[in-house]
């Protein structure tokens, strides 16, 4: 990778069409369309990630002679942290990295480190091993997550810009609705989570399927039965708890598809721009757009971007902070962020089959039915893309939060009054439950994901990828991006011991009074940047918040 060239002498715009004229294409020609398929194979592994430990989680509680970690609420929280933690590292330097070298270089990188995080957390032979992998893998994930929107802003017709982004949080969730495919399938495959006996006390019983059963040595038993019995009890034989490391090694197939794409690929023009490589610059942008394009329109307002700047050297954080109108739009940029992750999305996504056993499914019947919040996100998804190209930015924020938020009274409501009073004191479900009543957490869960999906979650990333000056686009992406990570860490750590301590009614009332306030915020702070290209959107907020 070339290094910033020198500052050279301003380019009037008869330069400027000469200078398109001459510059051959860089390579051969790409579609925005196989371009953004290529980016956003980062974006699928960013979604499988996240969604995979959903169904993992339950193998890894199962004790060590069966195959799993022990977990504890404490360490499953921290299996997420972890993972969360290297998120938030991944966005914050990956920003600086592409911004550095280039966003392709830096996805690259990325798909290096996806590889060999996943093959790292699959042969874990403990905690010790488990945690730093995961820290590895979250660093890959944190980094696609700052770089690839960025890149496909950067790519991209403004007339599709949106709509192109958007296809970035669509690969995320058709990544996290693959995940929850293949942990139901490899689930019903290896069964369980399964545990076969060698010791049982004698007259040790259980009840099964509605039935007071004694306990056999030798005989094959779920690990739902086992764990509310007396571990002095019984010995374990064998079980499947080891199902979770083919779930987590099954992320190495993208990984490499990823990598091979993405060495097709030309390098983002507006960062050769950025770096006074107009040349180069021209290059890459021939290579991905038609004739039918204004290139000389659109290579002019990137000279003019640039060259209104009196320096090269690009701006670090402490000098963000010192400038008004750039520390308001970092400002924004976080709190966007954050408040993606307050809705409590990622508590559905990593702990939807331990909400779902809440309710009164089985660990098996959790895991599938988990492929239903999956559909909806894509789904959901699918519909932001549509919203995003037919309205604002800021409504398409709005509506999605506020469905979501009604989602949320929803859960709580159901909890409080249809589950919690036909629970006994260990949480097993009373024959008084009605039948109906787990399917309707089901049913408010695939809700919430169809307008989180649809609304907030798209027009998030949209939002800040557009919302940032070129110059400092890389380190505020990225650190509005690590914001987006450290909550969700908080968050994904906190969720099951608060769960466990005050119950699913208030935990989803208290997201529910988070969101309310993220609305109102949104109504009052959040600007608008679907009408104006990069460039334009640049001189605006300047202008505004100077």
């Amino acid at each position: 990778m070339s290094s910033p060239s020198t500052i050279p002498p301003r380019l009037s715009s008869e330069d400027v069409s000469e200078l398109v004229e001459k510059t051959p294409p860089s390579g051969k020609k790409r579609s925005v369309g196989f371009v953004a398929f290529a980016a956003t194979l980062g974006s699928f592994l960013f979604g499988y990630d996240t969604g995979v430990i959903s169904g993992a989680l339950p193998y890894m509680q199962m004790p060590t002679d069966g195959g799993g970690l022990a977990l504890t609420p404490v360490e499953e929280g921290l299996v997420g942290f972890f993972l969360l933690i290297g998120c938030a590292f991944g966005a914050l330097f990956g920003g600086r990295l592409s911004d550095k070298y280039g966003r392709r270089h830096n996805i690259l990188l990325l798909a290096a480190i996806f590889l060999i995080g996943a093959i790292a957390c699959a042969a874990s032979p403990n905690l010790l091993i488990l945690y730093p992998s995961r820290f590895l893998l979250g660093c890959a994930v944190g980094g696609a997550s700052a770089t690839v929107p960025v890149y496909l802003s950067e790519t991209a017709p403004k007339r599709i810009r949106g709509v192109l982004v958007g296809i970035d949080q669509l690969m995320i969730v058709t990544g996290q609705l693959f995940a929850f495919i293949v942990n139901a399938v490899i689930a019903n495959i290896t069964g369980g989570p399964d545990v076969i006996l060698q010791q049982v006390a004698a007259g040790t019983t259980a009840r099964i399927n509605g039935v007071e059963t004694t306990l056999q040595a030798g005989e094959m038993y779920s690990y739902d039965v086992m764990r509310h019995i007396d571990p002095a009890l019984f010995t374990i034989d064998h079980g499947n708890g080891d199902t979770w490391r083919y779930m987590l090694l099954v992320c190495t197939i993208p990984a490499i598809a990823l990598w091979i794409c993405m060495r097709m690929m030309p390098e983002s023009s507006r960062w050769h721009a950025a770096n006074f490589q107009f040349a180069e610059a021209i290059g890459c942008l021939k290579r991905v757009r038609t004739e039918k394009d204004d290139i000389p329109g659109e290579v002019q307002e990137m000279v003019d971007a640039r060259q209104s700047q009196d320096s090269e050297v690009k701006l670090g954080l402490k000098q963000i902070l010192k400038i008004k109108w750039l520390r308001r739009l970092l400002i924004i940029g976080a709190l966007i962020g954050i408040f993606n992750q307050t809705t409590g999305v990622n508590t559905m996504m990593y702990y939807a089959p331990k909400v779902l056993q809440q309710a009164g499914f089985g660990t098996q019947a959790a895991i599938t039915l988990t492929v239903l919040t999956g559909v909806a996100s894509v789904i959901g998804s699918a519909t932001g893309l549509y919203l995003l190209a037919r309205f604002s930015r800021r409504t398409v924020l709005i509506f999605g939060t506020s469905g979501l938020t009604a989602m949320l009274v929803a859960l709580a409501l159901i909890f409080q009054f249809g589950i919690t009073p036909h629970m006994d004191a260990d949480g097993n479900v009373l024959d008084s439950m009605p039948d109906f009543v787990p399917y309707l957490v089901v049913v408010a869960i695939v809700l919430f994901m169809m307008f989180m999906q649809s609304g907030n979650a798209p027009a998030t990333w949209v939002i800040m990828a557009e919302l940032f000056p070129g110059s400092i686009r890389g380190v505020a992406m990225g650190l509005a991006v690590s914001c987006i990570w450290i909550s969700n860490a908080i968050i994904t750590f906190g969720f099951p011991p608060i769960m466990d301590a005050v119950g699913p009614t208030w935990t989803y009332a208290m997201f529910a009074i988070i969101n309310v306030i993220a609305v109102t915020w949104m109504i009052k702070v959040v600007p608008e940047t679907k009408y104006s290209s990069l460039e334009e959107l640049e001189v605006e907020f300047e202008e505004r918040y100077s």
